[in-house]
């Protein structure tokens, strides 16, 4: 079992501290050293500018609620003008947000306020978790490597320090469909917090528990497979086999049999084989090469 993770740990600083002035002479230690420690917004400004009026005190309040986990820097664009034709600033407000000595992401002009926490929210969440990033790669690779009970636990760890982190809620309802245990992932999953229960996370461990539930209920693949070839147009069985495949493990081969299926009648059964890919999509990671080659096989034929 992990030990406590520093999750709440923020800065002594005040907000005095979070968000300061600064210029050309000070912009390195500022900004690209400073971004080392924790994510560091930009924010070129004039006094004449009208949207910066608005805009800036919005970011100052979204990085004074961040409580350090994010700073900020104004730069007035006026008495700067060589460094802000370094950072080709061609109109005002433009924000910039360093982490790590680098840009990693920027916007022109006014934001609505919810977007505005949204960029902000983003940043801090690369900033120190107190572990919290390792502890999840760790438990990801206990999984992959069928430790699912060990899994399990650290994802119960990190929920224990931070209740809404989507991917330690969609890890430990994964590990207890590894486990077996699928009513308790079910309950993980219909109970989990508002602010995450559309996460993606969790909409792929729903789409494996729909799998695993499928699994438990498929026939004998040589038996289905040898029924297919005696009754080669039984939609049925070709989308029985392709989960009794995918219950085997050979989700390619599932895959295959429903694009299959799809291209011979796709609104067969209500369009169920294009449900089932979609639910072996979701399930996997969006950069598996299965789920993106899949999604374009199916795209050409339903937009063909």
């Amino acid at each position: 079992m992990l030990g406590n993770f520093d999750q709440t740990a923020t800065p002594t600083a005040n907000a005095a501290e979070w968000i300061k002035d600064t210029n050309e002479a000070s912009f390195m230690a500022d900004v690209v050293e400073a971004s080392q420690q924790v994510p560091v917004i930009v924010d070129f400004w004039a006094p004449w500018c009208g949207p910066c009026k608005t805009l800036g005190p919005a970011l100052e309040a979204a990085v004074t609620a961040a409580k350090g986990k994010v700073r900020m820097v104004k730069i007035n664009v006026d008495e700067n003008q060589a460094l802000a034709g370094q950072m080709r600033v061609q109109s005002i407000p433009t924000v910039y947000a360093f982490h790590e000595g680098r840009p990693v992401d920027a916007f022109q002009g006014a934001l609505a306020p919810s977007e505005i926490k949204a960029f902000v929210d983003k940043l801090a969440a690369q900033a120190d978790d107190g572990g919290l990033e390792a502890a999840l790669e760790e438990a990801d690779a206990m999984l992959a490597e069928g430790a699912a009970t060990d899994a399990a636990e650290v994802f119960a760890a990190i929920l224990g320090e931070e209740p809404e982190n989507a991917a330690a809620l969609g890890g430990l309802a994964r590990a207890h469909i590894a486990i077996g245990t699928l009513d308790q992932a079910e309950a993980l999953l219909a109970n989990a917090p508002a602010a995450i229960a559309k996460a993606p996370e969790l909409d792929a461990a729903r789409a494996q528990l729909e799998l695993a539930r499928q699994a438990s209920e498929a026939g004998p693949v040589e038996e289905l497979r040898t029924a297919l070839e005696a009754e080669p147009d039984s939609h049925q069985l070709r989308f029985d086999l392709a989960n009794a495949l995918h219950a085997s493990g050979d989700v390619e081969g599932a895959i295959d049999l429903l694009l299959d299926l799809f291209r011979r009648d796709r609104e067969w059964n209500d369009a169920a084989a294009k449900a089932q890919l979609f639910t072996i999509f979701d399930a996997l990671q969006p950069t598996d090469p299965l789920a993106q080659k899949g999604r374009r096989r199916l795209s050409s034929m339903i937009f063909a």
